[in-house]
């Protein structure tokens, strides 16, 4: 839902939008800034609500979001905002700064619980508690459009058909288990172009990772028995899959066929591999998620063990944030909600704690689910051996992040020393160049904060008017774009979006030019740095700061800070190169037929395997076009009309 500016006005307003099961509106007051103002929205928002679920935003004088809630009646619940009295200093400060409310009524108290998970994620508002993770959790795709199924790893939507398992903990995770199952299954993990493409076997069939059905060493039964042994393994009937391969490894021993006998010996060695791997005991458990919360000086960490198919995916620590106020058991719920926004839950979900809210929760997770959802707190048994783990896993994540977080704060103070900033930067972005000889010349911006990089905030820049041999031109495009956007949409300084510190990978000549254009565009109040190689980096890693009057610093060799000033130095190259590399791979799969107005995919296709070659499309006739399959005669003369325009 888009987000609704506010405004003044003498009377209370709405604005009404409809669905098939939900209905929306907003209710705007004054702009003023202060208790009594915000005290007066919710009252005329009140005016217009039911006794019926929903979830409501309220929001500043800009329109941004500064709280999501949930409601079983929305009446009762927002009215409560009005006794500002009765409320901790944290909603009193909410409150005197709501200037709008959205409402949006659902079916249902369980809709409401998980279309306000999705708001929280989407506005990310400040008295909401947050689940900060910018990664997505990978999955093991077993995908199911081809006769040959291909195993791989994925992250994001899940749109392609097939089969996903998950989530695992980290990429590392699924990684280690893919190699795996390609051992134990012997399943391809090659593109369908690659597929297509071969004449005999690649090198995973050599070192018996695949099948090879490409090339026939197998038929489509046999591949389409693998296929249901690792969806049977996956699932957790891996006992079953285990007992059938060492039968059959003991059935070709007896038939002297040893090598047939070696082959299952190794697939068997597989299934070992990936079953004593595992970090935690996860014996009797089938599909199970486990979290455990650990609190200390404010600060909360929540452990994650992920079990699917009786085995251990894996295992990941989080740290929301704003949970000043809140109650340990509002914290779990509230993270348990934002968790499941996107990944499918697991039809046990084990917690350390009892949950005002859990058998909402199970109510709004059973369909994502598939079926009932189970939320419990373990009393005895191995469920409650595996609670004690996550909770000592819980404890220690915490410590090692308050001391990490020490050691950071440590740094950042000397940093703010070090560059004679005012105080320690919350915003710093970092710029780069990227291109080769000119061509395809980008520029890019990483974010960091005081949490580590905001990867949701990077950008990178097009170059469009600079000369892509001038590295200083471009800088300076950079700048005037970056800064010129931000100047226009919030000259204020209020949207969180301004810098407190510009580190510039390069030397003077890029200090001078991203200097010329923060004075040219009247910014001030910016810190500009920028981080050079030394002459003796190739051996010492030494660096040199030049400041934007034409001093230069450095710093020791083992200095903390100076591996921190590289690691985001480090951080924008990567991902200047990375964006470079994509723009290289798009322009290189580029076709001069993509220039052609009114020619798409299909019609694409159909002319290179008519005529053979973009150049030869170029050279052929009009009515050597016409005859070209899928091609009419007024996109013939299209084409034709493209290559040789008159005069």
């Amino acid at each position: 839902m888009p987000r609704t500016p506010a405004g003044r006005s003498d009377q209370p307003q709405a604005t009404e939008r409809f669905n098939e099961d939900r209905a929306t509106y907003t209710v705007r007051g004054s702009d003023q800034p202060d208790l009594q103002a915000g005290v007066e929205v919710i009252r005329d928002t009140v005016r217009t609500l039911k006794p019926q679920p929903g979830v409501y935003r309220m929001q500043d004088a800009r329109g941004d979001v500064l709280y999501v809630g949930k409601a079983r009646a929305l009446k009762n619940r927002v009215a409560n905002y009005t006794q500002w009295e009765r409320l901790p200093g944290r909603l009193q400060r909410m409150v005197s700064q709501t200037r709008s409310m959205t409402i949006v009524t659902t079916n249902s108290e369980a809709e409401a619980l998980l279309l306000e998970a999705q708001l929280i994620k989407r506005f990310r508002p400040p008295y909401n508690v947050l689940l900060r993770d910018d990664k997505s959790f990978p999955f093991i795709l077993l995908r199911s459009e081809h006769d040959f199924p291909r195993i791989t790893k994925h992250r994001g939507a899940r749109k392609a058909k097939g089969n996903y398992y998950g989530p695992f903990a980290s990429a590392g995770s699924v990684n280690t288990t893919i190699n795996a199952l390609q051992k134990l299954f012997l399943l391809r993990s090659c593109t369908d172009s690659f597929f297509s493409r071969r004449d005999r076997p690649c090198l995973l069939y050599q070192i018996k990772r695949c099948s090879a059905p490409c090339v026939g060493r197998i038929d489509q039964a046999g591949y389409s028995e693998l296929v249901r042994e690792a969806k049977d393994f996956l699932g957790g009937r891996s006992g079953a899959v285990q007992k059938k391969i060492e039968s059959q490894m003991a059935e070709a021993a007896q038939n002297l066929d040893f090598e047939r006998a070696a082959m299952l010996r190794d697939r068997l060695r597989a299934a070992t591999f990936i079953q004593g791997s595992q970090a935690i005991n996860a014996e009797g458990m089938d599909n199970a998620d486990i979290f455990a919360m650990a609190c200390k000086g404010g600060h909360v960490g929540v452990q994650a063990f992920f079990i699917r198919g009786g085995q251990n995916w894996g295992h990941r620590a989080f740290f929301p944030t704003h949970t000043e106020g809140l109650s340990e058991a509002e914290i779990m719920t509230a993270f348990l909600a934002q968790f499941y926004e996107e990944v499918p839950p697991a039809r046990t979900i084990l917690v350390d704690r009892e949950l005002p809210e859990g058998d909402l929760l199970a109510e709004a997770f059973r369909e994502a689910a598939g079926g009932k959802v189970e939320i419990s707190v373990p009393q005895r048994g191995n469920r409650r051996n595996l609670l004690a783990q996550a909770t000592r896993n819980a404890v220690e994540a915490l410590e090692r992040r308050l001391a990490e977080r020490g050691t950071q704060a440590k740094v950042m103070a000397e940093l703010a020393e070090f560059l004679e900033l005012p105080e320690i930067p919350g915003r710093i972005e970092v710029y780069d160049n990227s291109h080769i000889s000119g061509t395809k010349a980008l520029g890019a911006m990483v974010v960091a904060g005081p949490e580590g990089f905001i990867k949701g905030q990077y950008r990178k820049f097009n170059i469009k008017s600079a000369q892509t041999d001038d590295d200083y031109a471009m800088m300076r495009e950079v700048m005037a774009r970056r800064f010129g956007r931000v100047l226009d949409e919030d000259p204020d300084r209020e949207g969180g979006t301004w810098p407190d510190l510009v580190l510039i990978d390069g030397g003077k000549g890029q200090m001078s030019a991203v200097k010329g254009v923060i004075d040219e565009l009247g910014v001030e109040d910016i810190a500009l740095i920028a981080i050079a190689k030394g002459p003796h980096h190739g051996r010492e890693g030494r660096e040199v700061f030049h400041f934007p009057d034409g001093r230069e610093k450095m710093l020791p060799v083992n200095s903390p800070l100076l591996f921190y000033l590289q690691r985001l130095r480090d951080e924008v190259h990567r991902f200047a190169i990375g964006a470079h590399r994509a723009k290289r791979s798009r322009a290189i799969t580029a076709s001069p037929l993509d220039e052609i107005p009114g020619i798409g995919p299909a019609r694409k296709r159909a002319l290179l395997l008519h005529f053979g070659t973009a150049g030869k499309v170029r050279a052929a006739s009009l009515s050597d076009l016409q005859r070209a399959p899928g091609v009419s005669a007024a996109v013939a003369q299209t084409i034709y009309d493209f290559y040789h325009p008159s005069g």
